[in-house]
């Protein structure tokens, strides 16, 4: 069953709906989690499912763009919605806030909790008020506006769905606050969040290792790994200043200990995006995003079980309102996966009529559905565009050139998925590949795209040796595949690895070959393995520490020779972290 926007959040508990526009009956929000409700139902109402209806052709977020790392906007849709606010759970002092903002004051401010008389400046306050707002309008919407607010007190939040309608056509953000005695009111617009982005980049940059005071090489070979970490550390790409200052605002009010919530919209990403504080948020602010989108058809359960719900905002569509919530991580450049700022902690679809979360389900990183796409683009059926290293928008899997192009992107894409995930799904991810990369029948397509083909190939090479140094990471904590290991497995599985190395044909990439290098000196210089078993006699030895000690010397030798064939060939920088990302597909 679809809905109508009228009907959006209709049956949500606690607010009542006198008509689509305006509230019968709304409590008071007295905390920041019950502000976020009201405005979650009032953002997605307004924002993503009425312009969804009356837009012809509207553009779907797809399931992809809500995975890390984020795609860089290939289109800007100008007549869709979008807005920044902040919220900041206490009341503003104009003159000691650290933006810049037209106040709104509520009529109620100046009175005790207790006192129920009539302010005897509400005439005067609400007029203001309305100026204040009316002159940040272009002048053919100022009769719209007083229509509706001529004698309306704008700072109460039943009257935000129908500000939200002029605030919209602001370029600006606004802002929300509380009242001395508690219940947040809308108390700002023309809001212009401060973005110090080139002091936060460097002191970032310099924090985490990557840049080193008056060196310019370092700081340009490293600058877009840095800012590309920063903003996805707050749920962003690269993106406009709207989002950017939002981003760093955050930052900042973070840092100042804030209890706050910031949203904004963009017009391009078509995303809600949320960033608040918490209790449990210890070294950043929180994230999710809010999207319309839609259920692959593939994941027919989940669509049976989502109409049975009516859960469904187009359900001929597959159409769903789907709130990702995503873990930061700290920068660790020891880590193969160095570049993962984020990751997806929880997916939740909301129910269109309560406002409820309904279900939990797997919709953006289904395994099964990133290998049958993978097979998609290889087989020439993909349906779907990217933009190919930021110079060219590509269309379709239709010919050889576009596949190439669509697999660079797709590795870049979930490079760390693919290091990261169970060894079934890298088994079927080499399988796609091998059998498209090495077809025979292929070979002289292949010559005729050759930097191409070239470019897909560094990729696939650069995540294979990565997935083996990834092993090798879990090999050095004595743990695998959820089991522990003596000291002899674990030695000859390294050893095995190693061996492996010998015979890459890919040139070895500095960073993943330096991190190789790393943990096999950690093993060889642990204490307690030198102490128990190498340092003793073979006549003190038991059969195993004999064979443990043959597997130690063993792995001396094989890091000497890789040692050795690093000198003799030559390697490649690491493709992901030292580099832009590209727009991808999954």
């Amino acid at each position: 069953m679809s809905i109508i926007w009228e009907q959006a959040f209709s049956q949500a508990q606690d607010i009542a709906w006198a008509d689509p526009w305006t509230f019968e009956g709304l409590p008071e929000f007295g905390t920041l989690s019950d502000l976020r409700r009201f405005l979650d139902m009032v953002h997605v109402k307004y924002c993503l499912i009425k312009p969804y209806f009356e837009t012809t052709n509207y553009p779907l977020v797809e399931a992809r763009e809500l995975l890390p790392s984020f795609d860089v906007d290939i289109f800007e849709y100008k007549h869709l919605p979008g807005f920044s606010l902040v919220a900041l759970a206490r009341p503003l002092s104009y003159f000691q806030e650290i933006f810049q903002f037209d106040i709104l004051h509520s009529p109620f401010e100046h009175l005790d909790q207790d006192d129920q008389s009539v302010c005897p400046l509400e005439i005067q306050i609400s007029r203001q008020n309305q100026l204040a707002f009316q002159n940040r309008l272009p002048r053919q919407m100022h009769d719209e506006f007083q229509f509706y607010f001529s004698e309306q007190n704008l700072t109460a939040l039943e009257h935000y769905p129908r500000a939200l309608s002029f605030l919209l056509r602001m370029e600006r953000g606004h802002v929300f606050s509380q009242l001395p005695q508690g219940p947040f009111i809308f108390s700002g617009i023309n809001a212009s969040f401060p973005s110090d982005l080139d002091t936060e980049l460097k002191r970032f940059g310099l924090r985490i290792g990557k840049f080193k005071v008056g060196d310019n090489r370092c700081y340009e070979r490293h600058r877009n790994f840095v800012y590309q970490f920063l903003m996805e550390l707050y749920g962003f790409a690269i993106v406009s200043e709207r989002r950017t200052s939002s981003a760093l605002f955050a930052r900042r009010l973070f840092k100042l200990s804030e209890d706050f919530l910031i949203r904004v919209l963009g017009q391009s990403d078509r995303t809600i995006t949320t960033l608040h504080s918490s209790p449990q948020a210890k070294s950043y602010p929180h994230v999710d995003k809010i999207a319309l989108v839609r259920i692959d058809p593939d994941q027919v359960d989940l669509i049976n079980h989502l109409g049975d719900q009516g859960a469904f905002v187009d359900a001929q569509k597959q159409v769903v309102i789907l709130r990702v919530t995503y873990r930061q991580h700290r920068y660790d450049r020891n880590n193969v996966r160095q570049d993962r700022a984020l990751s997806v902690l929880r997916q939740e679809i909301i129910h269109p009529l309560t406002g409820e979360v309904c279900c939990e389900a797997n919709v953006i990183k289904d395994i099964s559905n990133m290998l049958l796409k993978l097979n998609d683009i290889v087989k020439g059926e993909f349906a779907g565009s990217i933009r190919f290293k930021k110079l060219e928008v590509v269309e379709n899997t239709d010919t050889h050139e576009k596949r190439l192009k669509f697999l660079f992107a797709w590795l870049s894409k979930h490079q760390r998925r693919i290091i990261g995930y169970s060894d079934e799904f890298y088994s079927g991810v080499v399988k796609v590949l091998d059998g498209y990369l090495f077809d025979p029948n292929n070979t002289d397509i292949f010559k005729q795209h050759q930097g191409l083909y070239t470019d897909v190939w560094s990729q696939y090479s650069y995540i294979r040796q990565a997935r083996k140094v990834r092993i090798l990471e879990d090999l050095t904590q004595r743990f695998r595949k959820g089991q522990p290991l003596s000291w002899l497995d674990m030695l000859q599985q390294m050893n095995d690895i190693l061996h492996d190395f010998k015979f890459e044909i890919h040139p070895y990439f500095d960073g993943l070959m330096d991190r190789v290098v790393n943990l096999c000196e950690r093993v060889l210089g642990n204490a307690y393995l030198n102490k128990r078993y190498v340092q003793l006699k073979d006549d003190e030895a038991s059969a195993y520490g004999l064979r443990v000690k043959t597997q130690f010397r063993r792995l001396v030798g094989l890091l000497d020779e890789l040692r050795g064939i690093r000198k003799q060939r030559p390697e490649s920088r690491d493709p992901a972290p030292e580099k832009e990302r590209e727009k991808k597909v999954s």
